[in-house]
């Protein structure tokens, strides 16, 4: 399907789709590269305002993801024309504003379409020094796997549009999802990290390996180290999971040694599709304690995961 987008030869394109990263980058001058992603979906919660907090949230991560500071941000919106007067637009668009005004991100305007089915996110635009910009092409054997925020939120997210979640549960998500990873990407970026992603629609493992593809290396993943959200474990025997995490999952198993016995709702749990998700970073070990001690600043739920193995590109062993 993307066999048209093809790598250019443009030598400034510092980042183009050939690696599947998180954002553009196009160089400007010696030390300053252009960031450049985007980023919309539909409803991930019920509430319209906090369901704009997420979405920016989620559209601005990416530039994080790449050691970029944001610069600005253009809104995306589809939203059913017979519905304007009823006052969730406004919500959704103040949730994004109010989201983009904490990441000290002005927005400039957008471009809005009818549609019956409510669709938000953003252009996000940002910059970085290239000597200081993280990819998903530097992952080296021997560093550890560092993930900045619990996953579940996927399996949550179906659990609301069933019905079947308690509101502890969905404020807890809620929280997660419309937090910005600029405090992960500023430790990162102090402590000289030059490996990093986001963990988004791919899940956790979708997202690993196409580090792992780009880096040309292997992982370990301790599946009793990754942080899960609250309520989440309940929700696994209750609720299914996305289509989504079942597609991630189907994608990602011919790549995965799963341990002999490992239930399913972990395995699915490890591939669920996750909305606004924590930064995944690749860490030289000697790094890891003064990265986790900034981390554990703001950011308490932070865990060391696994570590980047030689071998196979893209092979993840979980244990």
């Amino acid at each position: 399907m993307l066999r048209h987008v093809l790598p250019t030869d443009d030598a400034n394109a510092l980042v183009d789709a050939s690696t599947g990263d998180d954002a553009a980058v196009y160089l400007l001058e010696p030390d300053r590269a252009l960031v450049v992603t985007t980023d919309f979906f539909t409803p991930i919660v019920d509430d319209p305002f906090h369901f704009g907090q997420i979405a920016a949230a989620n559209a601005l991560s990416d530039l994080y993801a790449m050691g970029a500071h944001p610069l600005f941000a253009l809104n995306l919106l589809a939203f059913p024309r017979a519905h304007l007067q009823e006052g969730s637009l406004a919500e959704i668009i103040r949730g994004g504003a109010e989201k983009a005004r904490e990441a000290g991100v002005p927005i400039l305007g957008g471009h809005s379409i009818d549609d019956r089915e409510p669709k938000y996110g953003l252009v996000a635009i940002g910059e970085v020094d290239p000597a200081s910009m993280t990819t998903n092409t530097e992952a080296r054997p021997g560093d550890q796997l560092v993930l900045t925020k619990p996953i579940g939120t996927g399996i949550i997210a179906t659990a609301i549009k069933e019905g079947q979640v308690d509101p502890s549960t969905v404020e807890s998500a809620i929280r997660s999802m419309a937090s910005l990873n600029r405090e992960a990407a500023d430790a990162a970026r102090q402590v000289g990290i030059r490996a990093a992603t986001d963990i988004t629609g791919y899940g956790l493992l979708g997202h690993l390996r196409q580090m792992l593809l780009a880096s040309g290396v292997s992982a370990r993943i301790k599946s009793g180290s990754v942080p899960v959200l609250p309520g989440v474990w309940e929700l696994t025997a209750s609720s299914r999971f996305p289509g989504g995490s079942q597609r991630n999952l189907g994608d990602v198993k011919g790549d995965v040694d799963f341990p002999e016995g490992m239930p399913e709702a972990m395995r699915l749990l490890l591939a669920d599709a996750q909305t606004s998700g924590g930064l995944l970073l690749s860490v030289p070990p000697l790094r890891v304690p003064e990265l986790m001690k900034r981390l554990g600043v703001s950011i308490p739920v932070a865990a060391v995961i696994g570590e980047i193995t030689e071998g196979r590109p893209g092979r993840i062993q979980v244990v």
